[in-house]
């Protein structure tokens, strides 16, 4: 599921300041040249064919990191299986990674639409990792406790209002910051970049447990490919929304694929993961977990009659 981060980890392009009139002490200048739409959702000033293009692939790209992970809830919801199928260290990495991107989004400033889409992101984390241990506990106990359910609920319900009050507190706090010194600003940038290089680690060891998970059970039935599938598309056109915007750049290309190292190398590891992931989903699609199969395959040891019932029909 993802690449780190799964939004278009903070692409700014080079503008002339040809581009931009009126003075800064009314406020945030305007953008004369630029697309208006672009300019008022992502405060970015887009003038040229090749920076359009970038924008739009890479909010294609985030609509499908945004989308991904809800099939696989409602394949866990639909099967009850869960714990079976998905491996909680897929979860635990991804969680782990979306956190930490979250970290690099906000101390390196990003734009308030991507701070809200990554606090979506963790949020659908919490409800897969809810979702297992919910089904885990729920299928390992041998008495249905009714508690259960009601726990689960509140602990969505309390997460839900927590990710919705978080990206309004962290605007208006970054608002009403004072201005840091050069010093400390460099130091907090170089942390955001940091979180970055640790979300792509987190997100790049996400799929090995689930690989491993699914090589172990010859099977992948219980997991949703549109979770895959989806994440794939991500993860392909935010690499190529950078590449595309390369040809509009005024300033230096290789200090802006430096800047983007981090996800980049994270957005396409994970993608070739995710082709062996697509290659399982292949080569397992008409197997059954090994259980299903035990319990499919003992032999009926039972006679139909019992010795008494025999001795009776002689």
């Amino acid at each position: 599921m993802a690449a780190p981060p799964r939004f278009p980890g903070g692409k700014s392009v080079d503008v002339s300041p040809a581009n931009w009139s009126g003075p800064a002490a009314l406020g945030r200048p305007m953008c004369v040249n630029g697309t208006p739409w672009i300019l008022y959702l992502l405060e970015e000033c887009v003038d040229n064919v090749w920076e359009y293009c970038s924008v739009v692939i890479g909010l294609v790209s985030m609509f499908c990191f945004l989308l991904s992970t809800l099939p696989q809830v409602y394949e866990a919801y639909r099967n009850g299986k869960v714990e079976e199928a998905m491996s909680f260290g897929f979860l635990f990495f991804l969680f782990s990674g979306d956190v930490t991107s979250f970290a690099g989004c906000y101390l390196t400033s990003q734009l308030p639409i991507q701070t809200v889409t990554v606090v979506f992101y963790i949020f659908t984390d919490v409800i897969l990792i809810s979702q297992f241990l919910y089904y885990k506990i729920k299928n390992s106990s041998s008495r249905k406790s009714p508690g259960l359910k009601w726990l689960c609920s509140m602990w969505c319900v309390a997460a839900t209002l927590v990710l919705l009050a978080l990206p309004k507190l962290i605007i208006d706090n970054s608002a009403n910051l004072d201005p840091q010194s050069p010093a400390a600003s460099k130091s907090v940038e170089i942390t955001g970049y940091i979180c970055g290089y640790l979300a792509s680690v987190f997100y790049l060891c996400s799929r090995l447990p689930q690989l491993y998970k699914n090589f172990r059970r010859q099977s992948t039935e219980g997991t949703s490919y549109l979770l895959f599938a989806l994440a794939m598309m991500g993860n392909g056109t935010y690499g190529l929304s950078v590449i595309v915007v390369l040809p509009a750049l005024k300033g230096s290309k290789q200090t802006f694929i430096i800047k983007h190292l981090a996800w980049l190398i994270g957005s396409l590891g994970v993608l070739l993961l995710d082709f062996f992931v697509t290659a399982q989903f292949i080569m397992y699609r008409k197997n059954h977990p090994a259980k299903s199969k035990t319990l499919l395959s003992v032999p009926e040891v039972e006679p139909l009659l019992c010795e008494e019932e025999e001795l009776s029909v002689l």
